[in-house]
C-alpha cells in the first residue's frame, strides 16, 4: 500500500497538457474527512509508511509514521474535546512549524472543529482582532518569541472571552494548560463522531487570516473537500512522488502550509519534510534538505534568490528530481541560474489563500521563464478588463475565475462570517483574485502585477514584475521592490528599493549604473527614477512584498 490517489482519481498517466485538462476528475466522498479517511485509513493498511520527517536546528529529528500519525492526534483529540472544543468551536495554531502542529491539525478535523491557523509574529492588537473577528475560543501556541505574553496581553483586553490557552513547551504559567504532558496521559483511541457532531464535505473546516498585501486581513473559510484540490497541487504540479520525501518551505501560519505539507502530499503517497529553524540560513536549508534525500522542494522566489547567491557546489542535489515556486513572480535570472547549478527547471505556479495552485507549469509543459503557466483542470480561468469585458491576447487584465456551473476544487467558500467582502471579489460567475496577467498566443500567461500595484506614468501602465526583474539581473542587487512615486508632471515615476548583495555599498554611482542596465534589458522608460538602499524590504509573514508599506511611507514624504 503507497498513494491513496487513485481512490479519489481516476488512475490515468497523461500524455499531454491537453490529455489532463481533458480527462482529470475528482471523486469527492459525501462524508469525506482527511483525518479519518487519509491519515487513519494509512495508519491501517501500511502502518510504517512515513508521513512526516521533522528537524530543527537543536539536533531533533524524528520520523513520524501514519501509525504515531493517528495515535497522536487521537489522544490530541481526547485532550481537545477534555478542554470543551466540539464541533464548528474555532482553535487558532500558532505553532511555528513544531510537529505537534501536525497532532493538533488532524484532532480538530476529528472533532469537527474550525482550525485557524497563525503566525507566531503576531502581537496583542492582531490577537485581539482574530479572536474577536473569528470568536476564537482556545489557542495553542509555542512557549517561544514572547507569543504565550502577548495572549495573556490579548486575554486583559478581551473582558468578555475567556480563552483557553495551550502552550507547546515546558515553561510553567499560571492559567495555561502543558500540551506534551496533557496528551501523554491521553487514551490513544478516538472514535469518530456520528449523529450531529459527524463532519460533512461543505463545512467550515480551515479558515486563514489571509497576510493580504493591503487592508486588515480577511477570514479565507475552506471546507472539507480543500484537501482534494491540492491533490493538483501535490501530485501534478509540485510532482510529488510516491515513496518519496517533499520539502514546502514554510512555516505553519502561512496558507503556504497546506499546500505543501500535508493535504496532497500524502494522498499522493509522499511523506512532508519539515525543518523547523530559529532563523532563515540559506546554507543550513540545503544541508538539512540534501541530509535527508528531499525528492521535490517548493519554495517562493525569495527563497531561491538566496539559495542562487550561495556556493551550491557544496551541496548534494542527487535525490532533488523537481522543484517548484509560487508566492510571488519568479524572475528570470533566478530561473536561469537555479537551472545551471541543478539542471532543474523551476517551474512557476500562482494561487492565493482563496484557492490552490490554479495556474502552473504543469510537467507536460516546456516552461517559459518569467511565465505562470497555463489553468489548472477544473479552473476556467479569463482575463477581464475594467468594464467587465474578457481580454484579447496580449492584453492585460483581472484574472478571474468562473465557477458555473460547478466551483472548481479548493476554491474558497468565501469570507467567514463577511457577506459583504465575499460580494466584492465574487461578482455573478466570477471570482476576482485582484492580480493582473496577460496571455500569449499559445496560452502561457504572464503575471503584471496585484491590481493595486500597476503603475501609471506618463500614459503608461507599468508592471512592477518587468522593472523588478530587469533590476534583479544587475549583479549587486539581492532584492528589490518596485512602486510608483508621485510626481506633479508624469503622475508616478518608478521608484526602486534594492537590497544590496554582500560585497556591494550604496553609492550614487551604483544607482546610476543599476539605471542604466536596466535601460538595457527592459524599455527605457520603464527604468527607476529614484532608487533607494534598504536593509531589508518590508514583507508579509508568506514573504510577499508589502509595497503599500514602501508607497504610504513615500506618500507621507510628498505630503
Amino acid at each position: 500500500m503507497t498513494s491513496l490517489l487513485y481512490s479519489y482519481v481516476p488512475e490515468i498517466e497523461y500524455k499531454s497538457y491537453q490529455e489532463f485538462i481533458d480527462n482529470f476528475d475528482i471523486n469527492i466522498p459525501d462524508n469525506f474527512n482527511f483525518a479519518y479517511d487519509i491519515v487513519d485509513k494509512y495508519a491501517e493498511l501500511s502502518p510504517d509508511k512515513t508521513a512526516l520527517v521533522w528537524c530543527n536546528d537543536h539536533d531533533e529529528e524524528f520520523i513520524i509514521s501514519f501509525k504515531e500519525l493517528k495515535k497522536y492526534s487521537d489522544k490530541t483529540a481526547n485532550f481537545f474535546q477534555k478542554l470543551g472544543i466540539k464541533k464548528g468551536d474555532k482553535v487558532m495554531l500558532t505553532l511555528k512549524s513544531r510537529y505537534e502542529f501536525w497532532f493538533s491539525i488532524l484532532a480538530l478535523h476529528k472533532l469537527g472543529a474550525i482550525t485557524i491557523p497563525a503566525t507566531h509574529m503576531l502581537k496583542t492588537k492582531d490577537i485581539v482582532y482574530r479572536v474577536k473577528k473569528a470568536g476564537i475560543k482556545m489557542v495553542v501556541c509555542i512557549e517561544e518569541d514572547q507569543v504565550p505574553h502577548f495572549f495573556d496581553e490579548a486575554q486583559k483586553e478581551l473582558t468578555d472571552i475567556n480563552l483557553i490557552k495551550v502552550l507547546v513547551g515546558d515553561e510553567k504559567r499560571p492559567d495555561w494548560h502543558n500540551f506534551r504532558k496533557e496528551v501523554e496521559k491521553e487514551s490513544a483511541e478516538f472514535e469518530r463522531p456520528v449523529g450531529d457532531q459527524k463532519t460533512s464535505i461543505h463545512e467550515p473546516m480551515l479558515v486563514y487570516f489571509s497576510s493580504g498585501t493591503t487592508g486588515l486581513p480577511k477570514m479565507v473559510e475552506h471546507d472539507y473537500t480543500y484537501p482534494f484540490g491540492h491533490i493538483i497541487t501535490a501530485k501534478y504540479w509540485q510532482n510529488v512522488m510516491e515513496e518519496g520525501l517533499h520539502y514546502t518551505v514554510a512555516d505553519t501560519g502561512w496558507a503556504k502550509a497546506m499546500w505543501g505539507q500535508i493535504y496532497g502530499q500524502w494522498i499522493a503517497g509522499s511523506a512532508v519534510f519539515v525543518y523547523d529553524y530559529e532563523r532563515f540560513d540559506a546554507g543550513h536549508m540545503l544541508d538539512k534538505a540534501s541530509k535527508f534525500g528531499v525528492t521535490t522542494f517548493c519554495a517562493p522566489p525569495t527563497i531561491y534568490r538566496f539559495l542562487i547567491k550561495e556556493d551550491m557546489s557544496k551541496y548534494d542535489f542527487s535525490t532533488l528530481k523537481y522543484a517548484v515556486t509560487a508566492g510571488e513572480p519568479l524572475n528570470p535570472e533566478v530561473y536561469n541560474k537555479f537551472n545551471e547549478y541543478t539542471g532543474l527547471k523551476l517551474m512557476e505556479g500562482f494561487g492565493q489563500t482563496e484557492c490552490v495552485v490554479c495556474i502552473a507549469n504543469f510537467p507536460w509543459i516546456e516552461p517559459r521563464p518569467g511565465s505562470m503557466g497555463k489553468p489548472s483542470p477544473k479552473y476556467d480561468i479569463k482575463l477581464m478588463d475594467n468594464e467587465g469585458n474578457l481580454c484579447d491576447i496580449g492584453e492585460e487584465g483581472e484574472i478571474v475565475i468562473k465557477t458555473t456551473p460547478y466551483k472548481p476544487p479548493g476554491l474558497f467558500n468565501g469570507y467567514y462570517l463577511d457577506e459583504e467582502k465575499t460580494e466584492e471579489v465574487w461578482v455573478g460567475d466570477y471570482y476576482h483574485t485582484g492580480d493582473t496577467a496577460w496571455m500569449d498566443e499559445d496560452g502561457y500567461l504572464w503575471f503584471v502585477g496585484r491590481n493595486d500595484d500597476i503603475i501609471k506614468s506618463s500614459g503608461y501602465r507599468i508592471g512592477p514584475f518587468e522593472v523588478e526583474s530587469a533590476v534583479l539581473s544587475h549583479p549587486a542587487v539581492l532584492e528589490s521592490a518596485i512602486t510608483g512615486v508621485p510626481h506633479h508632471i508624469r503622475g508616478q515615476i518608478i521608484k526602486a528599493t534594492i537590497v544590496l548583495t554582500k560585497g556591494y555599498q550604496p553609492s550614487e554611482e551604483l544607482k546610476l549604473e543599476i539605471q542604466n542596465h536596466v535601460k538595457q534589458v527592459t524599455a527605457p522608460y520603464k527604468y527607476p527614477r529614484v532608487i533607494e538602499f534598504v536593509n531589508e524590504l518590508p514583507k508579509t509573514i508568506s514573504g510577499k512584498i508589502r509595497r503599500i508599506e514602501i508607497r504610504s511611507k513615500d506618500q507621507e514624504k510628498a505630503d
